[in-house]
């Protein structure tokens, strides 16, 4: 597989990425609601994020108001 495959089940409110193709050997457990799936050789293959909308909305919102933040702040020492 050359480009990662994503797909959302909104009955469950999960986001699947796959990297490969390859089957699933083992998975590891990244953060809660976050694993990853690795093949036979330890190397990643996928990702689920498990409650998808809630980790989505707050990653955003979080990356967003640091941006701003960052923003704010150099756009202040220019004008000082």
């Amino acid at each position: 597989m050359n480009k990662p495959k994503m797909n959302y089940f909104p009955d469950q409110d999960i986001i699947h990425i796959a990297m490969t193709d390859d089957d699933e050997a083992d998975s590891m457990e990244l953060s809660p609601n976050i694993t990853a799936e690795l093949n036979a050789d330890g190397e990643l293959i996928g990702v689920e994020i498990l409650k998808a909308s809630t980790f989505l909305r707050d990653f955003i919102l979080e990356s967003t108001q640091a941006k701003l933040m960052h923003l704010q702040q150099a756009k202040h020492r220019h004008n000082a």
